[in-house]
């Protein structure tokens, strides 16, 4: 594999340009990004920066992308990194500060010209700031070990970014504009300065059994197709690509140098693979929608294709309510499983809360049991530095999904990882075949923690707060604590879920390039509030009624019924705000704005929809409402549909470079 830059030094040339050289090795190629044009250049060996140029003082350690905005390009660059572990002997590093650089010499990142600007690039903060960024500079973290060793030859003699899983190379629309310049100037190849990054987990511990040396490390890594947040991103897109997905590697290391033998074992998880949503209404538990569409099959198929193309066989276990609010998500996932008839899958259903119940958590064994044939035969992944072939290849994933992903996934996940990292211990002779995992508490304390702590930040990403059930993974017992996490994390959830996923979603549609703005495009629509005088006037009156109630608790009174008719007034307009506002639910959650969900939640075409409540109670400015949503939705998807042509242009190019190699 190529090397890439480690270190950069940035001078900035006034209005003129951007250099940045790399510290290692003296004379090599810079950089230089030239404002005013926008071109990029990689300059001969041993150039000098021009005498005009002032250093930055802070280091550069990697280009994170590229990204146009309404009023200007921006270059963003990593500024802080915090060393995370250490995995045949390559360091893996968190991205922890940036700083956002403007090419137009007019426009600053502190002070934006406009509120449209500083409201996207407080989108683009935010974003950078939440996420769990992890990169390495000479080993490839967006690919599983068995991945990087069928490659092995034909990755000698590309740069990194080539060779990058592309689902899992999470800014790689920030860095299209590098990409395209080194595929369209073969002498100009900028692969040194292009960092794949992953957003996700990584974690590496080590520990001792019955005298042998091992590490063991967990990385999880996150699809940048339909990416977003819990409520805002749900089931599967017509390219077949599913919410929150995630492929979960298992790594164990032995011996000294952690070279001796290397084992791994992958699991996925994603939505359930149809078109579906729920559809916010600020109650607790939303409205669930199904949608029937003409290519769902198509979607479907495609989705398990392409995993059984990646993986191999699929043991499809699915862990939603066979009952209740969830019944009509596991039905037609049923229906198309059925339907598709997808070869080397198996579909697994495991009614996660009726067999766990009263917190009888050991009875995942349930499902370890149903899934241990399917286990034995997909296998791991097991390279052994003594062997030139490897002693065993992973020839199927098991694919996990609850209605999030997140907490009985998690728990189910983790399970299984046990299950195998117990085989595996065994088969390389560390453990008898009489002994346990269990009974080596040292190498079990690592696993649990770092298998909650795992669960914790996906959560984090999807949902906005940590994992439940986190105590169960982490002591191997429910706990009443739990219990009492879980309440407070469920809270947390409905709030940030109702109330502030709206800008989160729009932070992952701009950085991974599902919306592009067109330049000096300002709608002050994007940072207005359009709703009718009365749907806003709602929460003041509540407020209003609310600070007057607490008022006249402090007032004097002459006698018990003083202030009757106050408290009455009050608490009658309290009452009628908060069924006003419960009324118009759908108008009071922080939707997304770039591109809004308005064809999911006034969808009328054929499916299921659990009720249809938060719509109102026939007042007519609803009309006018959904009526200046839907023209909003279609003067958006016209940049929707130019990153998508960016993307497929890039992507294309990628292949046939590929192929031509």
């Amino acid at each position: 594999m190529k090397p890439l830059h480690q270190r950069l030094n940035l001078y900035i040339d006034g209005d003129d340009a951007y250099t940045f050289v790399p510290t290692e090795p003296i004379g090599a190629r810079s950089l230089t990004i030239y404002r005013n044009s926008g071109n990029v250049v990689l300059n001969p060996p041993n150039t000098p920066v021009s005498k005009t140029a002032e250093r930055s003082g802070k280091t550069i350690y990697g280009i994170f992308g590229l990204i146009s905005l309404a009023a200007s390009d921006y270059v963003i660059v990593i500024t802080g990194r915090e060393l995370r572990g250490n995995i045949l002997r390559q360091n893996v590093y968190r991205a922890t500060d940036y700083d956002i650089l403007p090419l137009n010499p007019t426009v600053s990142a502190q002070n934006p010209p406009n509120a449209v600007e500083a409201h996207l690039l407080a989108l683009v903060r935010s974003h950078l700031a939440g996420g769990l960024f992890f990169f390495s500079y000479e080993w490839d973290l967006t690919r599983r070990l068995q991945a990087q060793w069928s490659t092995i030859q034909q990755d000698s003699d590309r740069s990194l970014w080539e060779a990058a899983d592309d689902r899992f190379f999470w800014n790689k629309f920030l860095h299209s504009r590098l990409i395209e310049h080194t595929s369209a100037n073969p002498d100009q190849n900028l692969g040194p300065f292009i960092l794949p990054v992953i957003y996700g987990t990584f974690d590496i511990r080590p520990a001792n059994v019955n005298g042998h040396h091992l590490s063991l490390c967990l990385i999880s890594r996150r699809s940048r197709y339909r990416a977003g947040t819990r409520y805002f991103r749900r089931g599967i897109d017509h390219d077949g690509h599913v919410a929150n997905f995630n492929e979960t590697e298992q790594i164990l290391l032995v011996g000294n140098d952690d070279m001796s033998s290397q084992l791994s074992f992958v699991q996925i998880r994603g939505s359930v693979p149809v078109f579906w949503a729920e559809v916010n209404t600020l109650r607790y538990k939303p409205d669930v929608q199904v949608m029937e569409l003409q290519d769902t099959a198509d979607a479907f198929r495609k989705h398990l294709q392409e995993q059984v193309q990646l993986y191999g066989e699929q043991a499809l276990v699915n862990l939603v309510n066979h009952k209740g609010h969830e019944q009509p998500i596991k039905e037609a996932y049923e229906r198309y499983v059925a339907e598709a008839n997808v070869p080397k899958t198996r579909y697994e259903y495991f009614d996660f809360h009726n067999e766990c119940k009263n917190m009888r958590w050991d009875r995942i064994s349930v499902l370890i049991a149903k899934l241990e044939d399917d286990l034995v035969r997909q296998g791991y992944f097991h390279l052994d530095s003594a062997k030139p072939e490897p002693v065993k290849l992973q020839e199927g994933v098991v694919r996990t999904n609850c209605m999030d992903n997140l907490d009985r996934t998690n728990v189910s996940q983790a399970a299984l990882a046990k299950w195998t990292l117990e085989r595996q211990l065994k088969a390389l002779g560390i453990l008898q075949p009489s002994d346990s995992i269990d009974s080596h508490e040292e190498l079990m304390k690592e696993f649990r923690e770092m298998w909650s702590d795992h669960a914790n930040q996906i959560s984090i990403a999807y949902s906005g707060t940590g994992a439940l059930k986190t105590d169960f993974t982490r002591t191997g017992k429910r706990t009443r604590a739990g219990m009492l996490e879980d309440g407070y994390n469920s809270v947390m959830r409905y709030l940030k879920n109702n109330f502030f996923d709206g800008a989160r979603q729009d932070a992952y549609d701009l950085m991974t390039g599902a919306w592009v703005p067109r330049r000096g495009w300002t709608p002050s629509a994007l940072v207005r509030d359009d709703r009718p005088l009365i749907i806003r006037a709602a929460p003041y009156a509540m407020n209003f009624s609310l600070f007057m109630i607490c008022a006249g608790l402090t007032l004097p009174r002459t006698s018990e019924y003083s202030l009757f008719y106050y408290f009455l007034l009050w608490f009658a307009i309290l009452a009628l705000s908060l069924v006003f506002i419960f009324a118009h639910g759908i108008e009071y959650v922080n939707w997304p704005r770039l591109l809004p969900l308005t064809d999911i939640i006034y969808y009328e075409g054929p499916g299921f929809r659990s009720g249809h409540r938060g719509k109102g109670i026939g007042l007519p400015v609803l009309d006018s409402v959904k009526n200046k949503a839907g023209a909003k939705a279609r003067e958006i998807a016209d940049g929707h549909r130019r990153a998508k042509s960016k993307l497929w242009k890039l992507e294309a190019g990628a292949k046939e470079k590929e192929r031509v190699d």
